[in-house]
């Protein structure tokens, strides 16, 4: 067998821990599984987006978050995007025989989001999602464009979310978490027509 037909079978799987002042995380991520997750952060709107990502992705995801939330929800959320990028980046491994690229359009009810990501290890964010109102519950929405900072910058994604319509904050944030994973999904799909890197470079 090939070093090449080797690596298409090897599993993709992390475990990363992160420790500060502000937060203590534990995330484990199988690139390849069923979409089982045990998530908790402590913010229960968070969990539901997560949980979701996971489901959607098909990634089996375990986050076990402890922050300092009496302060702010903000250093766990965006502590909690940098260790899952961090998982994920370690997960891919060399990302020979990806896909790559990904996209979604996903609905949420009277709102629809685009999601488009390039798994390119140069990481850079376009977040254009425009919410009437900031608060989902407890959760503070606009909290969601530093989670996915911190995953692309930590992942190496380029990550492209755009809103196309909606005014219900819970349905577009729920789109982009959702678009989110469907269009990573595809991206870091094995193709079988795929032999090696993804690039004419040499390197992600």
């Amino acid at each position: 067998m090939s070093e090449n037909d080797q690596n298409s079978f090897s599993k993709r799987s992390a475990s990363i821990e992160r420790n500060t002042k502000e937060t203590q995380i534990q995330i484990d991520l199988d690139l390849d599984g069923r979409g089982d997750y045990a998530i908790d952060t402590g913010i229960p709107f968070f969990d539901h987006m997560l949980e979701s990502f996971a489901r959607h992705g098909l990634f089996d995801l375990r986050i076990k978050a402890r922050g300092d939330l009496d302060v702010d929800t903000h250093h766990t959320v965006e502590d909690v995007g940098i260790v899952l990028g961090m998982a994920l980046r370690k997960a891919l491994g060399s990302a020979a025989g990806i896909r790559r690229f990904g996209q979604c359009t996903l609905p949420m009810a009277e709102s629809k989001v685009d999601v488009a990501v390039d798994v390119s290890n140069r990481p850079f964010l376009v977040y254009r999602v425009e919410l009437v109102n900031d608060r989902i519950g407890n959760f503070d929405a606009t909290l969601t464009e530093d989670f996915l900072q911190a995953l692309s910058q930590n992942a190496g994604l380029d990550l492209h979310i755009e809103q196309r319509y909606g005014r219900n904050p819970h349905h577009l944030v729920e789109a982009v978490f959702k678009g989110l994973a469907r269009a990573l999904r595809l991206a870091l799909e094995r193709d079988p027509r795929q032999t090696g890197l993804p690039t004419v470079k040499g390197a992600l």
